[in-house]
């Protein structure tokens, strides 16, 4: 993604931790967990890859349209999944939402080191207030959960399955903001 180095490795550590969380949900035995884990982490891990300063590395020409294909199958499962319940909505929306950011980057020109003004404003823009809109009900609803504890193994612990989902929408909005 485009802006500093320094919030972008920030970035970098914050998706690679919440995939890394979202792969031990994997193992949970909480069906619910472990059905939600494989795509949340896809999408840390995704948010991490993309959000590497383009200062330091610059992806080679194919990685961009690759991302694409990825999280427009994974937006094609959560919409297929999204018949069994509206929670798989937001799967829909993120995994869109990468697909958008991975086609912007691709259309940018080599070595555009601002931010800002690249993608379709509106498009960027609705994002950006579902994203945030998300960010502050998922905060708002994390509260009450953290208050009562947990207790069970680190992948049934709902507060920090709800944190991690918190943590990738504050850097989705984060990524949405230097596209």
């Amino acid at each position: 993604m485009h802006g500093p180095a320094s919030p972008g490795w920030l970035l970098v550590a914050l998706c690679a931790a919440t995939g890394a969380y979202c792969l031990l949900r994997m193992r949970s035995t909480v069906e619910e967990q472990r059905s939600a884990a494989g795509g949340e982490a896809l999408m840390g891990f995704g948010m991490a890859a993309m959000a590497v300063p383009a200062a330091v590395f610059t992806p080679p020409s194919w990685a961009w349209p690759l991302y694409a294909v990825v999280f427009g199958v994974a937006a094609l499962h959560a919409l297929w999944a999204a018949r069994a319940g509206a929670r798989h909505l937001h799967h829909l929306v993120g995994a869109s939402a990468m697909v958008y950011m991975a086609v912007v980057m691709a259309a940018s020109p080599v070595g555009h080191t601002g931010h800002g003004g690249a993608g379709v404003p509106l498009l960027t823009g609705a994002l950006l207030l579902y994203f945030a809109g998300y960010v502050l009900l998922s905060g708002v609803r994390l509260v009450p959960v953290a208050a009562g504890g947990g207790a069970g193994g680190w992948g049934d612990r709902p507060e920090l399955a709800r944190a991690c989902r918190l943590s990738m929408g504050i850097a989705m909005v984060a990524m949405l903001l230097t596209l």
